[in-house]
């Protein structure tokens, strides 16, 4: 198992996905499609086709498989993580958690943001949406807007990152698109 804080497998996992993706010539027109992550229970809209990958983490201080869904178009990367932590009680600890992490793996501190309208969703007081500015390890501008919220024992983190802030078409056609039916 991996010893790695779910913030930066989740941060640096959609940094790399966006990287790698980057280089494998990925347009950079959104072409925006509805995807339904497998065993996530969640329906979102993407603005390219998402590749995924899973690892464990400790989260809520317990060993969680974590699924990541992430693709990179228009400068961005875009990226779903969700895990299935399967005690309620852990649900809060593991919001706090993620959003924690999400600012502390780029050296910043999170500016809170309307929270997160997620249909379907189980209302929790952790749950948030936060804009994050920081830097990347090489020292560029690195912009995160994420949203983390629940349903049951399920936590997701939802992320848009880049250098430049998305226009809000983009903010709201992303985060907008996010259901739990």
């Amino acid at each position: 198992m991996m010893r790695i804080s779910p913030g930066r497998a989740v941060a640096w996992g959609v940094v790399a996905a966006g990287s790698v993706l980057g280089l494998a010539g990925c347009s950079p027109s959104l072409d925006w499609r509805q995807v339904r992550p497998e065993g996530s229970g969640l329906q979102a809209m993407f603005p390219c086709k998402p590749y995924s990958h899973a690892r464990q983490v400790l989260l809520a201080g317990q060993a969680t498989r974590m699924e990541i869904h992430s693709c990179s178009g228009g400068g961005w990367t875009f990226g779903i993580t969700f895990a299935d932590i399967g005690d309620p009680g852990r649900v809060g600890p593991a919001l706090e958690q993620l959003s924690q992490a999400a600012a502390a793996n780029v050296g910043a501190s999170a500016s809170p943001q309307a929270p997160p309208q997620v249909q379907g969703m189980t209302p929790h007081p952790q749950a948030r949406r936060i804009l994050v500015q920081g830097r990347r390890p090489d020292g560029s501008a690195l912009l995160q807007h994420a949203a983390f919220f629940s349903k049951g024992t399920r936590v997701y983190q939802a992320s848009i990152v880049g250098a430049e802030p998305p226009p809000p078409e983009v903010l709201e056609g992303f985060f907008d698109g996010l259901a739990l039916p």
